[in-house]
């Protein structure tokens, strides 16, 4: 007696016949799909837009410079002012690998529009004095007119926050410049800056020329706040030694800070909020699974006469298995693919609006399209078995 085995089925057969219950029933497919592509594009959409963040920062501070250090003072409670020693800058000039240094000093003075205001109400702005190689050391840029010349005519230029509350967008090429008064005493509006990333208390000042500060305000030398440039490579070593270049009775009193660190942290800080995310999206992939394993259920009670007639025909319990099985899996892959497509066109738009680079990390791909298959088999393992189980007297006596 010849043994009579089940023909195997070729792919394409297996896809086809496991495609049937997706192309007849097209609205339950793309319903079920759904929650896999929602799950999918927020997987997506939270590892890309840290990583644009990401380079965003990397470019920004390539092209700012992560060699800027700060120093300040130690706040003193017994101490009104705190200050750093007049010959704190050319003590700092004289270590080697320091390129370029600059100081500012708190004037404790209000910067007014008019004269008409009150006197208490400074808007929230710092008056420093500044040097004037300041906007080098910075590697600031003017968005209109000039930095201070160090000359004793009282003049300020405005950081770009403090230009916008004093309703000063921009000096005038042709006729009179702006005033405002500082502690009283009027100034002449010669440049405003455009933003500072590296230092944003620049972005809230109005800076004061370090000669009209001594002459006009009363200034008396003593810088508040030290902005250097210094070899990459010697950064951490001349961090190390400045405390006491800058103070050497009393070191401990002053604090030096990598403003770049600051920047990059605020970006770490943003980035965690994308786990969170990644949890959420999880939750939304777990509910897009399991909608898939009703809809295969409910497709393998609807489609018993179709089973019974495939085995009493001489389809085997595997072929059975694998025709739902892939099922599941293909409507998962579907789903993955277009919460694929989502989530990277939601990143680019969002990362072209942040003016960032638009990174789409191949792991993200791949955790994507591996997550979907890995549904699509996880939630077709039951219904499948439960297909197979079915003899195809019962499957064709309960249609």
């Amino acid at each position: 007696m010849t043994d009579i085995r089940p023909v195997r089925l070729a792919p394409l057969d297996v896809l086809s016949l496991g495609t049937i219950g997706l192309r007849t029933r097209r609205m339950r497919a793309v319903l079920s799909a759904l929650g896999i592509a929602v799950g999918i594009a927020t997987m997506v959409a939270v590892t890309a837009i840290p990583e644009s963040s990401s380079r965003a920062l990397m470019n920004e501070l390539a092209a700012l410079g992560p060699n800027l250090l700060q120093v300040t003072p130690a706040q003193d409670r017994e101490v009104e002012r705190a200050s750093m020693p007049a010959t704190s800058v050319a003590m700092v000039a004289r270590i080697a690998p320091v390129t370029t240094v600059s100081a500012v000093a708190n004037l404790n003075a209000v910067a007014r529009r008019s004269d008409l205001t009150d006197r208490r109400d400074g808007s929230g702005l710092t008056v420093l004095a500044s040097r004037p190689d300041l906007l080098t050391v910075i590697e600031g840029r003017m968005l209109s007119g000039r930095f201070l010349d160090g000359g004793k005519f009282p003049t300020v230029v405005l950081g770009a926050v403090a230009a916008a509350r004093l309703g000063i967008p921009a000096v005038p090429e042709n006729g009179p410049p702006w005033q405002i008064t500082v502690a009283d005493s009027w100034f002449s509006v010669v440049g405003v800056l455009a933003p500072t990333p590296l230092s944003p208390e620049i972005d809230r000042s109005v800076l004061v020329s370090w000669e009209a500060a001594r002459g006009v305000l009363g200034f008396d030398g003593n810088p508040t706040v030290l902005y250097l440039r210094a070899r990459e490579s010697a950064i951490a070593s001349v961090r190390a030694v400045l405390p006491a270049t800058v103070n050497p009775e009393q070191p401990s009193k002053v604090l030096v800070t990598l403003p770049s660190d600051a920047l990059a942290a605020k970006r770490l800080t943003e980035r965690t909020f994308s786990v969170l995310f990644v949890g959420l999206a999880l939750v939304a992939l777990l509910v897009g699974g399991i909608g898939v394993a009703n809809t295969m259920v409910i497709s393998v009670l609807e489609r018993r006469s179709e089973i019974g007639l495939r085995r009493a025909l001489g389809a085997s319990r595997g072929q059975i298995r694998t025709q739902f099985l892939t099922e599941s899996v293909v409507l998962s892959v579907l789903g993955g693919v277009a919460g694929l497509l989502i989530g990277t066109a939601g990143t680019a738009v969002y990362a072209t609006r942040q003016h960032w680079p638009v990174v789409i990390p191949a792991g993200a791909v791949a955790a994507a399209l591996g997550g979907a298959v890995l549904v699509g088999v996880i939630a077709g393992v039951y219904p499948s078995i439960r297909a197979a189980r079915l003899t195809p007297t019962v499957a064709l006596a309960s249609a």
